[in-house]
């Protein structure tokens, strides 16, 4: 199982453990990720230990799927369904936000079900505060996703590709990024599944970044981020998300070693995913606050 494979397994095993999911649904998500009966049964046995062994229930974040709140940031700028040249003949698909006087172009990376529409509107938001945007579909080489009418066979089709192409894939987006805003500086962004990307490509070497932002991404098993010196990394995490946060010591170790610039902020009170106002762990005030710093970082590092 490699990294990607055993994120993707833990982020079900936890939906389950906090509610989000019922068993049911959790076995069938598990099973299109390869994990076997045998093997996932006895996982979820233990979420229900632990809730039975538990004298009161845990801390967590709002639930909320209909939260009131309104997302993070200002009214997103439209965005408009791109393509562009990958590698190996690939064509990619996207999502591009064109700022209106850009101070920077940042690749935004979704979270395991693809490029949704709250991912679209990251895009849109960024570009409203002044920077141009693509949200990649990593998805692009099994035709996009909108192709997947079920988001868990989203997530199994990210599951099945090579961890390679996706670092192939975001590279060629910054590619495209600056042939669209000719001298700007660049950045990444990831959420969940993409924040966990962002610290692969930062992983990979990529001398072109000029700032990268993970939001509570799991950091790769041996971190070396000696291969992209020129980027000032902001690492977000949320207090409860202990699953991510078991990788924060080793990410911030690797950034200290490597030299970059970086700050880590962990946001008290949120859970995981707490910045996808569409999601049952949505937390406003956090997702406000990580949103005013990461464009407090853009301007200070691609300006």
């Amino acid at each position: 199982m490699n990294e990607v494979s055993r994120y993707l397994t833990e982020e079900v095993v936890v939906d389950y453990a906090d509610g989000l999911i019922s068993r049911r649904e959790a076995l069938n998500r598990l099973a299109l990720l390869g994990v076997a009966a045998a093997t996932a049964v006895p996982m979820l046995a233990a979420c229900d230990a632990k809730r039975e062994e538990a004298t009161s229930p845990p801390p967590s974040a709002p639930l909320s799927p209909a939260n009131p709140s309104a997302p993070a940031g200002p009214p997103p700028l439209p965005t408009e369904a791109i393509t562009f040249p990958g590698v190996e003949s690939r064509t990619l698909q996207g999502a591009w936000a064109k700022a209106q006087s850009p101070k920077g172009s940042v690749l935004v990376i979704h979270e395991n079900r693809g490029l949704t529409d709250h991912i679209k509107s990251v895009a849109g938001r960024l570009a409203a505060s002044g920077f141009n945007a693509i949200a990649i579909d990593l998805l692009s080489a099994e035709g996009g996703t909108a192709k997947f009418t079920d988001p868990a066979q989203a997530t199994a089709a990210l599951n099945a590709a090579p961890p390679a192409r996706f670092v192939a894939d975001m590279k060629a987006g910054i590619d495209e990024l600056l042939r669209r805003g000719v001298g700007t500086k660049v950045a990444v962004t990831g959420f969940c599944f993409g924040g966990g990307q962002s610290w692969a490509l930062l992983n990979a070497g990529e001398p072109r970044l000029n700032a990268a932002i993970p939001f509570y991404g799991p950091a790769p098993d041996n971190p070396s981020f000696a291969g992209s010196p020129n980027a000032a990394v902001l690492g977000i995490y949320a207090e409860l998300d202990d699953r991510v946060n078991a990788t924060r010591e080793r990410a911030q170790a690797a950034l200290a070693k490597a030299g970059l610039t970086h700050e880590i902020v962990t946001f008290p009170g949120a859970n995981h995913a707490f910045f996808n106002d569409t999601g049952q762990r949505y937390h406003p005030q956090a997702a406000a606050e990580a949103y005013q710093k990461v464009i407090s970082w853009l301007g200070r590092y691609l300006t």
